[in-house]
Protein backbone atom coordinates (compact mmCIF):
# COMPACT_ATOMS: atom_id res chain seq x y z
CA UNK A 1 0.00 0.00 0.00
CA UNK A 2 1.20 3.52 -0.87
CA UNK A 3 -0.27 6.98 -0.26
CA UNK A 4 -2.60 6.66 -3.27
CA UNK A 5 -4.07 3.29 -2.26
CA UNK A 6 -4.19 4.35 1.40
CA UNK A 7 -6.26 7.42 0.53
CA UNK A 8 -8.49 5.40 -1.75
CA UNK A 9 -9.30 2.99 1.09
CA UNK A 10 -9.51 5.28 4.12
CA UNK A 11 -10.03 8.87 2.96
CA UNK A 12 -13.75 9.72 3.10
CA UNK A 13 -13.18 13.48 2.83
CA UNK A 14 -10.28 14.68 0.68
CA UNK A 15 -7.32 16.12 2.60
CA UNK A 16 -5.66 18.94 0.69
CA UNK A 17 -2.15 20.06 1.71
CA UNK A 18 -1.71 23.75 2.42
CA UNK A 19 0.56 25.65 -0.01
CA UNK A 20 4.25 25.13 0.72
CA UNK A 21 7.70 25.30 -0.84
CA UNK A 22 9.17 22.14 0.67
CA UNK A 23 11.72 20.34 -1.50
CA UNK A 24 10.96 16.78 -2.59
CA UNK A 25 14.58 15.76 -1.95
CA UNK A 26 14.77 16.10 1.84
CA UNK A 27 16.85 13.73 3.96
CA UNK A 28 14.49 13.52 6.96
CA UNK A 29 10.72 13.66 7.30
CA UNK A 30 9.52 14.66 10.77
CA UNK A 31 5.96 13.43 11.31
CA UNK A 32 3.70 15.21 13.81
CA UNK A 33 0.09 14.43 14.61
CA UNK A 34 -1.76 16.92 16.78
CA UNK A 35 -5.21 17.35 18.29
CA UNK A 36 -6.29 19.83 20.95
CA UNK A 37 -2.66 20.72 21.75
CA UNK A 38 -2.98 24.50 21.94
CA UNK A 39 -0.80 24.68 25.07
CA UNK A 40 1.93 22.46 23.60
CA UNK A 41 2.18 22.56 19.81
CA UNK A 42 4.26 25.74 19.63
CA UNK A 43 6.99 24.30 21.87
CA UNK A 44 6.92 21.09 19.85
CA UNK A 45 7.38 22.91 16.54
CA UNK A 46 10.03 25.26 17.89
CA UNK A 47 12.08 22.32 19.18
CA UNK A 48 12.11 20.85 15.66
CA UNK A 49 12.68 24.05 13.74
CA UNK A 50 15.83 24.85 15.77
CA UNK A 51 17.49 21.60 14.67
CA UNK A 52 21.00 22.20 13.35
CA UNK A 53 21.70 19.94 10.39
CA UNK A 54 23.89 19.70 7.31
CA UNK A 55 20.89 18.32 5.40
CA UNK A 56 17.34 19.43 4.58
CA UNK A 57 14.35 18.13 6.49
CA UNK A 58 10.60 18.53 6.23
CA UNK A 59 7.89 18.65 8.89
CA UNK A 60 4.65 16.84 8.09
CA UNK A 61 2.15 18.48 10.40
CA UNK A 62 -1.30 16.94 10.62
CA UNK A 63 -4.05 18.55 12.69
CA UNK A 64 -7.15 16.46 13.36
CA UNK A 65 -9.67 19.34 13.21
CA UNK A 66 -8.76 20.80 16.59
CA UNK A 67 -11.21 23.38 17.95
CA UNK A 68 -9.12 24.77 20.81
CA UNK A 69 -6.85 27.02 18.71
CA UNK A 70 -4.27 24.40 17.75
CA UNK A 71 -5.20 24.61 14.07
CA UNK A 72 -4.67 28.37 13.95
CA UNK A 73 -1.18 27.99 15.46
CA UNK A 74 -0.36 25.31 12.88
CA UNK A 75 -1.51 27.57 10.05
CA UNK A 76 0.60 30.47 11.33
CA UNK A 77 3.71 28.27 11.49
CA UNK A 78 3.07 26.82 8.03
CA UNK A 79 2.88 30.32 6.55
CA UNK A 80 6.00 31.43 8.42
CA UNK A 81 8.05 28.37 7.42
CA UNK A 82 6.74 27.31 3.97
CA UNK A 83 10.10 25.74 3.06
CA UNK A 84 9.95 23.41 6.07
CA UNK A 85 6.33 22.64 6.93
CA UNK A 86 3.81 20.61 4.95
CA UNK A 87 0.53 21.22 6.77
CA UNK A 88 -2.43 18.87 6.39
CA UNK A 89 -5.76 20.04 7.79
CA UNK A 90 -7.60 16.81 8.45
CA UNK A 91 -11.28 15.99 8.83
CA UNK A 92 -12.85 14.00 11.66
CA UNK A 93 -14.81 12.01 9.07
CA UNK A 94 -11.55 10.24 8.18
CA UNK A 95 -10.87 9.23 11.78
CA UNK A 96 -9.93 5.57 12.19
CA UNK A 97 -11.52 4.29 15.38
CA UNK A 98 -9.64 1.70 17.40
CA UNK A 99 -11.89 -0.39 19.65
CA UNK A 100 -14.66 2.11 18.78
CA UNK A 101 -12.62 5.04 20.14
CA UNK A 102 -11.46 8.02 18.00
CA UNK A 103 -7.70 8.02 17.39
CA UNK A 104 -5.02 9.86 15.44
CA UNK A 105 -4.23 6.71 13.45
CA UNK A 106 -5.38 8.15 10.09
CA UNK A 107 -3.01 11.12 10.47
CA UNK A 108 -0.24 8.82 11.72
CA UNK A 109 -0.54 6.65 8.61
CA UNK A 110 -1.08 9.60 6.27
CA UNK A 111 2.20 11.14 7.45
CA UNK A 112 4.12 7.87 7.12
CA UNK A 113 2.92 7.31 3.56
CA UNK A 114 3.45 10.97 2.57
CA UNK A 115 7.01 11.15 3.98
CA UNK A 116 9.57 12.01 1.29
CA UNK A 117 12.76 11.64 3.34
CA UNK A 118 15.33 8.89 3.44
CA UNK A 119 14.66 8.77 7.18
CA UNK A 120 11.57 9.32 9.32
CA UNK A 121 11.36 10.90 12.78
CA UNK A 122 8.26 11.11 15.00
CA UNK A 123 7.03 13.55 17.63
CA UNK A 124 3.54 13.92 19.07
CA UNK A 125 2.13 17.45 19.24
CA UNK A 126 2.26 17.57 23.04
CA UNK A 127 5.89 16.36 23.32
CA UNK A 128 9.09 18.14 22.33
CA UNK A 129 12.80 17.68 21.64
CA UNK A 130 15.56 19.09 23.84
CA UNK A 131 18.73 18.72 21.77
CA UNK A 132 19.19 20.87 18.63
CA UNK A 133 21.58 18.21 17.29
CA UNK A 134 19.16 15.32 17.73
CA UNK A 135 18.44 14.77 14.03
CA UNK A 136 22.08 15.23 13.03
CA UNK A 137 23.23 12.61 15.55
CA UNK A 138 20.63 10.12 14.39
CA UNK A 139 21.37 10.63 10.69
CA UNK A 140 25.11 10.33 11.31
CA UNK A 141 24.64 7.02 13.10
CA UNK A 142 22.47 5.38 10.45
CA UNK A 143 24.65 6.68 7.63
CA UNK A 144 27.63 4.95 9.26
CA UNK A 145 25.86 1.74 10.34
CA UNK A 146 24.00 -0.09 7.57
CA UNK A 147 23.10 -3.05 9.81
CA UNK A 148 20.80 -0.81 11.86
CA UNK A 149 17.32 0.20 10.75
CA UNK A 150 16.56 2.63 13.58
CA UNK A 151 18.30 4.75 16.20
CA UNK A 152 16.63 6.03 19.36
CA UNK A 153 17.55 7.88 22.53
CA UNK A 154 16.57 8.41 26.14
CA UNK A 155 13.45 10.43 26.94
CA UNK A 156 12.53 12.45 30.03
CA UNK A 157 9.09 12.08 31.52
CA UNK A 158 6.88 14.82 33.00
CA UNK A 159 3.50 14.16 34.63
CA UNK A 160 1.64 17.45 34.37
CA UNK A 161 -1.21 16.07 36.45
CA UNK A 162 1.06 16.17 39.50
CA UNK A 163 1.99 19.64 40.90
CA UNK A 164 5.73 20.40 40.95
CA UNK A 165 6.54 17.07 39.29
CA UNK A 166 10.26 16.78 38.59
CA UNK A 167 11.35 15.25 35.26
CA UNK A 168 12.67 11.71 35.42
CA UNK A 169 13.89 9.09 32.93
CA UNK A 170 10.99 7.50 31.06
CA UNK A 171 12.90 4.20 30.75
CA UNK A 172 16.20 2.77 31.98
CA UNK A 173 18.23 0.35 29.89
CA UNK A 174 20.91 -2.27 30.48
CA UNK A 175 22.03 -2.49 26.84
CA UNK A 176 22.10 -0.29 23.75
CA UNK A 177 21.53 -2.69 20.85
CA UNK A 178 18.15 -4.37 20.31
CA UNK A 179 16.61 -6.81 17.85
CA UNK A 180 13.10 -7.71 16.70
CA UNK A 181 12.70 -10.10 19.62
CA UNK A 182 13.04 -7.15 22.04
CA UNK A 183 9.92 -5.51 20.60
CA UNK A 184 7.71 -8.29 21.99
CA UNK A 185 7.35 -6.94 25.53
CA UNK A 186 4.99 -5.57 28.18
CA UNK A 187 5.86 -1.90 27.71
CA UNK A 188 7.12 0.32 24.90
CA UNK A 189 10.82 -0.12 24.24
CA UNK A 190 11.38 3.52 23.20
CA UNK A 191 9.22 6.60 23.45
CA UNK A 192 7.59 7.86 20.25
CA UNK A 193 9.41 11.21 20.47
CA UNK A 194 12.73 9.38 20.00
CA UNK A 195 11.68 7.31 16.96
CA UNK A 196 14.05 7.66 14.01
CA UNK A 197 14.25 5.00 11.31
CA UNK A 198 14.95 4.35 7.67
CA UNK A 199 12.08 5.06 5.28
CA UNK A 200 11.83 1.53 3.92
CA UNK A 201 8.61 2.05 1.96
CA UNK A 202 7.12 -0.88 3.85
CA UNK A 203 3.39 -1.54 4.03
CA UNK A 204 1.97 0.06 7.16
CA UNK A 205 -1.59 -1.17 6.49
CA UNK A 206 -1.73 -3.36 9.63
CA UNK A 207 -1.48 -0.17 11.68
CA UNK A 208 -5.07 0.41 10.58
CA UNK A 209 -6.12 -2.73 12.47
CA UNK A 210 -9.09 -1.57 14.51
CA UNK A 211 -7.97 -3.51 17.58
CA UNK A 212 -4.29 -2.52 17.87
CA UNK A 213 -4.20 0.56 20.11
CA UNK A 214 -0.42 0.78 20.59
CA UNK A 215 0.48 1.85 17.08
CA UNK A 216 3.96 2.99 18.10
CA UNK A 217 4.82 -0.44 19.54
CA UNK A 218 3.53 -2.23 16.47
CA UNK A 219 5.41 0.17 14.19
CA UNK A 220 8.64 -0.62 16.05
CA UNK A 221 8.00 -4.30 15.42
CA UNK A 222 7.40 -3.62 11.72
CA UNK A 223 10.70 -1.84 11.18
CA UNK A 224 12.74 -4.12 13.49
CA UNK A 225 12.24 -6.99 11.03
CA UNK A 226 14.70 -5.24 8.70
CA UNK A 227 17.64 -4.56 11.01
CA UNK A 228 18.96 -3.83 14.48
CA UNK A 229 17.89 -0.95 16.73
CA UNK A 230 20.37 1.34 18.47
CA UNK A 231 19.93 3.39 21.65
CA UNK A 232 21.96 6.60 22.01
CA UNK A 233 22.59 7.14 25.72
CA UNK A 234 21.49 10.78 25.65
CA UNK A 235 18.28 12.51 26.76
CA UNK A 236 16.98 14.36 23.72
CA UNK A 237 13.19 14.59 24.15
CA UNK A 238 10.43 15.07 26.71
CA UNK A 239 7.24 13.05 27.03
CA UNK A 240 4.39 14.89 28.74
CA UNK A 241 1.65 12.96 30.45
CA UNK A 242 -1.46 15.10 30.70
CA UNK A 243 -5.22 14.74 31.08
CA UNK A 244 -5.77 14.74 27.34
CA UNK A 245 -3.29 11.96 26.58
CA UNK A 246 -4.44 8.58 25.27
CA UNK A 247 -2.55 6.55 27.88
CA UNK A 248 -3.83 8.79 30.67
CA UNK A 249 -7.36 7.66 29.97
CA UNK A 250 -6.80 3.94 29.36
CA UNK A 251 -8.28 1.57 31.93
CA UNK A 252 -6.22 -1.31 33.31
CA UNK A 253 -8.63 -3.81 31.75
CA UNK A 254 -8.26 -2.24 28.32
CA UNK A 255 -4.49 -2.07 28.76
CA UNK A 256 -4.22 -5.83 29.23
CA UNK A 257 -6.73 -6.56 26.46
CA UNK A 258 -4.77 -4.38 24.07
CA UNK A 259 -1.46 -6.02 24.96
CA UNK A 260 -2.92 -9.44 24.19
CA UNK A 261 -4.00 -8.22 20.73
CA UNK A 262 -0.67 -6.46 20.13
CA UNK A 263 1.50 -9.45 21.01
CA UNK A 264 -0.65 -11.81 18.97
CA UNK A 265 -0.27 -9.48 15.98
CA UNK A 266 3.52 -9.22 16.41
CA UNK A 267 3.81 -12.97 16.87
CA UNK A 268 2.04 -13.49 13.55
CA UNK A 269 4.06 -10.73 11.83
CA UNK A 270 7.33 -12.42 12.83
CA UNK A 271 6.00 -15.73 11.48
CA UNK A 272 5.93 -17.14 15.04
CA UNK A 273 9.71 -16.98 15.28
CA UNK A 274 9.43 -15.73 18.88
CA UNK A 275 6.32 -17.69 19.80
CA UNK A 276 7.53 -18.74 23.25
CA UNK A 277 8.15 -15.16 24.34
CA UNK A 278 4.88 -14.00 22.80
CA UNK A 279 2.93 -16.84 24.41
CA UNK A 280 4.41 -16.03 27.81
CA UNK A 281 3.37 -12.38 27.51
CA UNK A 282 -0.11 -13.19 26.21
CA UNK A 283 -0.71 -15.59 29.10
CA UNK A 284 0.54 -12.97 31.57
CA UNK A 285 -1.90 -10.34 30.33
CA UNK A 286 -4.76 -12.84 30.24
CA UNK A 287 -4.06 -13.79 33.84
CA UNK A 288 -3.99 -10.13 34.87
CA UNK A 289 -7.34 -9.63 33.16
CA UNK A 290 -8.78 -12.61 35.00
CA UNK A 291 -7.42 -11.27 38.27
CA UNK A 292 -9.14 -7.90 37.75
CA UNK A 293 -12.45 -9.26 36.47
CA UNK A 294 -12.88 -12.13 38.92
CA UNK A 295 -10.73 -11.34 42.00
CA UNK A 296 -12.43 -13.73 44.45
CA UNK A 297 -12.44 -16.64 42.01
CA UNK A 298 -8.83 -15.90 41.07
CA UNK A 299 -7.75 -16.04 44.73
CA UNK A 300 -9.65 -19.29 45.24
CA UNK A 301 -8.06 -20.93 42.22
CA UNK A 302 -4.63 -19.76 43.35
CA UNK A 303 -5.16 -21.43 46.73
CA UNK A 304 -6.36 -24.65 45.12
CA UNK A 305 -3.29 -24.64 42.90
CA UNK A 306 -1.15 -25.12 45.97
Amino acid sequence: MDIVSFKKKFEKVIVNPCPNQVSSTVTVSVCIQTYQHKEYIQECLDSILIQKTNFDFEILLGDDASIDGTRKICELYAKKFPDKIRLFLHHRENNIKINNQPTGRFIFLYNLYAAQGKYIALCEGDDYWTDPLKLQKQVDFLEANEAFVGVFHNTSYIDERVPNYMPKPWRTYNKDVFTAEDTIRKTSLFHTSSYFFRNLNIDYKNLANKRITSGDMYLLGLISKYGKLKLLNEFMSVYRKNEGGVTSNESLINYHKNRVVLNKALNKYFNYKYRQQAKKLINYHKEELYKIKYPMLYKLLKKLAF
